[in-house]
């Protein structure tokens, strides 16, 4: 709904009083054309705002107004209210020019999504030609026209389709955000005054450049130190170079993430960007990035975007802003940013322009799915180009990954590496050794764990952690996996690391999830069969601060039962190939190596999708297949559910509030930390046995608490569960 239907169901207003509307059109295209000019494309958004409620002049929109009580049910979207964005639309088409199309799509949306160009019965062909009302009441000073007959920019034939449809997304962005915002500071405006308030980025460089110094100057003089201080100034330094595409290559345990963080503000600052947004690819460490952030920044600064809970509705700023991304600072996910920037729909969309003039930082960036590799660089090459002046920072352990080389022709041209010898660093930064065991069985990978005094073992499954961890001695073993809620995580981790600083007995026993972002220190680490990569990443969790008198130990083992099918037995057999051409597999010439065959040789397999052939094919006509591409391009292909986890009495808490809440937001956001992602068919199976209760038609809460350990989360092993069991392994 929007001030221009409130105004008019009001008791006793005027059928012909058209000035809400004209007002609400106005406000619209005014904020839209600030939006875009952030791409020079000020113009064509506004235009597309004056025009994209031209249906409600008509008199059909008019007498539905007046002939219900609730101004809720005025949506278009609703069944058998009457369309009201196809006018628009199709004055755009018949009267903009050339370019009249590229408004159509994004007026035609504005409430329902991006439309397919042609083919389905809502195709934007199909609403092109539909018979509507006549809306001819519209002031001519709304309806007079422009031509627009060129791009804003100019385009790169190579790359004209995928160029065409990101600009009209970016329009339909603009708009859409536009509208909701408009409409919310007419009928709620305590919500538009909480999206004020923010730190700028002057003050937020302020805190971390006070914080990092007081860091530096406290820090124990280690050799491990110093190169950490050096990687930061190398960072502060590069930030004065112009916008672009960057790399910054730090091995594991370099400090990269608060150094990256220093280059993104003090860049955005001196280039006049926006925001840093920083993309991580796993919901399971968001949480801790964004809590280092937060340290530091502070908490009103920060905003955590990922999947746990989209609710419908929240009181809270950070819930206003994951609508629109309008903080300073973003911390989210690969699937939050990549689906988005692929999306159809309105939720979704209306955030794209706030990623124009902003740095964006892809950590461990090598960790993109290989099926949509394509469609992603596609995206960051079009951010990073001048109109839209992002600056994309690729910032990862094992560069070289989406550059352009020989091998890879598809990749990035003109990224440019911070740290000038990425080589010489690594080898200032070596502390580990690593040995290839071959196939090791159960039990002698278990005897070989209780004979160590402080070990890391990091397999590919949940299952095979678990029967891991029950097969050790019970002294001092803990385990990690996705089935334990991040706030029991957290426990558990601070408990490994104080028992780690005291010396004494601690076997970890962990799925991948700690490989990235948690900072732990063992002196030896064993490492199931994984892509070079990942690898690294566990080498990373061995002597990590460098204070062993040698080097640390890190087993790579190829377990007996085999590999699971999939994207790990195929970086594992790829990782076996490279092992036997390198002394050293985590060199760079390795990583190199195992990237040019796991990557580049397959570049037939780095668009499975096929969306670039897709938008290609009705680039000539202006036939862009939106909605296709958005059910097409998912990162996760197999999605699960959030089931929220009450583990502590704090959780316990929350969940009874969140019962008789009316509104759910801030709980759900709370929630987060309680809440594990299981499969679809798992959860139904647990609400069948009535083992999780569905709350408001929204929230996934776990009853029975026996399914959940303290040792291991939720282990669904009774026999009645053993379906389960299989599905969430």
């Amino acid at each position: 709904m929007d001030k221009c239907h409130f105004a008019h169901s009001l008791p006793g207003r005027p059928v012909r009083d058209w000035q809400p509307l004209d007002e609400h059109l106005r406000n619209v295209a005014q904020l839209s054309r600030a939006f875009a000019n952030d791409f020079d494309a000020g113009r064509w958004a506004y235009f597309a705002g004056l025009w994209h409620d031209l249906g409600k002049y008509s008199d059909v929109f008019q007498g539905m107004l007046l002939s219900t009580a609730d101004p809720e049910t005025n949506s278009e979207t609703r069944i058998g209210r009457p369309d009201h964005s196809t006018a628009g639309a199709q004055h755009a088409f018949s009267n903009a020019g050339r370019g009249g199309k590229i408004l159509a799509y994004a007026i035609a949306g504005h409430h329902a999504g991006l439309l397919d160009g042609k083919g389905s019965d809502g195709s934007l062909e199909k609403r092109l030609k539909k018979v509507i009302p006549d809306f001819s009441a519209a002031p001519a000073s709304i309806l007079n026209s422009e031509k627009f007959d060129n791009l804003p920019f100019a385009p790169d034939a190579k790359h004209f389709s995928f160029q065409a449809a990101f600009f009209i997304r970016m329009v339909f962005s603009c708009l859409v955000d536009a509208d909701f915002l408009d409409t919310e500071c007419f009928m709620e405006p305590s919500r538009t005054a909480s999206r004020k308030g923010y730190p700028t980025l002057v003050e937020l460089q302020s805190k971390l450049d006070s914080a990092l110094d007081a860091k530096t100057e406290t820090a124990v003089l280690t050799p491990i130190n110093e190169r950490r201080a050096g990687i930061l100034k190398l960072c502060r330094a590069a930030a004065s170079w112009k916008p672009g595409l960057f790399s910054l290559t730090v091995p594991t345990g370099g400090g990269k993430t608060l150094s990256s963080l220093a280059f993104a503000l003090r860049h955005a600052l001196i280039h006049g960007l926006k925001r840093v947004i920083y993309v991580i690819p796993y919901t399971s460490i968001i949480e801790q990035t964004a809590s280092v952030f937060r340290d530091v920044l502070g908490d009103d600064a920060v905003l955590e975007h990922h999947s746990n809970f989209e609710p419908a509705e929240d009181d809270q700023r950070s819930r206003l802003a994951s609508e629109n991304w309008d903080a300073p600072v973003i911390v989210t996910t690969n699937v939050q940013f990549f689906e988005s920037l692929f999306a159809a729909k309105t939720s979704r969309c209306r955030r794209l322009h706030n990623i124009v003039r902003s740095v964006v930082i892809l950590d461990e960036a090598q960790m993109l799915p290989v099926h949509l590799l394509r469609p992603c660089i596609e995206s960051l090459r079009e951010l990073s180009r001048k109109h839209y002046g992002t600056s994309i920072v690729l910032c990862t352990a094992t560069q070289p990954a989406l550059s352009s080389s020989e091998y890879f022709k598809d990749g990035l041209n003109d990224v440019r590496e911070i740290i000038p010898d990425p080589a010489g660093l690594y080898r200032e930064f070596k502390r580990v050794e690593v040995q290839n065991l071959g196939t090791l069985a159960d039990d002698m990978l278990v005897h070989r764990i209780n004979e160590e005094n402080q070990v890391l073992c990091i397999v590919n499954t949940r299952k095979h952690a678990r029967v891991l961890y029950e097969c050790i001695e019970a002294q001092q073993a803990y385990h990690l996996s996705g089935l334990m809620c991040p706030e029991h995580r957290s426990r558990v981790l601070r408990e490994i690391k104080t028992v780690l600083e005291s010396g004494s007995p601690c076997r970890l026993i962990s799925t991948q999830l700690v490989e990235a972002g948690v900072d732990v220190d063992f002196p030896v680490v064993y490492r199931a069969a994984t892509g070079v990569d990942s690898l690294a990443q566990a080498a990373g969790r061995c002597n990590r601060e460098g204070r062993m008198t040698g080097t640390g130990r890190v087993f790579l083992f190829t377990p007996a039962e085999g590999l699971p099918a999939g994207h790990f037995r195929q970086t594992a057999e790829t990782a076996e190939m490279v092992l036997r051409q390198h002394d050293d597999p985590l060199s760079l010439r390795a990583v190199e190596d195992y990237f040019r065959h796991f990557y580049w040789l397959r570049c037939e397999h780095l668009d499975s999708g096929q969306i670039l052939t897709t938008l290609a094919e009705g680039a000539r006509n202006g036939d862009f297949p939106f909605r296709t591409i958005a059910d097409r391009f998912r990162l996760i292909e197999q999605y699960n559910e959030p089931l929220i986890i009450p583990h502590d009495p704090e959780a316990a808490r929350m969940v009874r509030a969140l019962r008789y809440a009316e509104s759910h937001g801030r709980l759900a956001r709370a929630l987060q930390r309680y809440t594990i992602q299981i499969p679809r068919d798992a959860l139904a199976r647990l609400l069948h046995a009535g083992s999780v209760e569905r709350l408001h038609d929204q929230f996934n809460i776990l009853i029975n608490g026996d399914l959940y350990r303290d040792d291991l989360g939720l282990c669904p092993k009774d026999p009645q569960f053993h379906k389960i069991e299989s599905l969430i392994a």
